[in-house]
């Protein structure tokens, strides 16, 4: 009973912590108004680029620019996050 009990306890412990492991940077609503296409593989150009950013409410802005800024969380997105900062500027 007690080896069953402590097995749900850990599969429940990391179902959760793999969902807090999913950033801003990983939702697809928060990155698809920077990119083209729905495989977001092709960012926007400047312009858009920088519309997308001023549209989004600040506390996302906030949380990508955090992201963006910790060196492993931003490498899987390292050409986005350059034109974050280039774009968004430092803050």
């Amino acid at each position: 009973m007690n080896i069953k009990n402590i097995f749900l306890g850990a599969m429940a412990l990391s179902m959760v912590s793999g969902i807090a492991l999913a950033g801003a940077l990983d939702e697809p609503d928060n990155m698809a108004p920077f990119f083209t296409d729905s495989s977001m593989k092709t960012m926007k150009p400047e312009a858009d680029f920088k519309a997308a950013w001023a549209s989004m409410a600040k506390d996302k802005q906030d949380m990508m620019m955090k992201e963006c800024q910790d060196a492993a969380m931003s490498k899987p997105h390292a050409e986005f996050c350059a034109n974050l900062m280039a774009y968004a500027g430092h803050k």
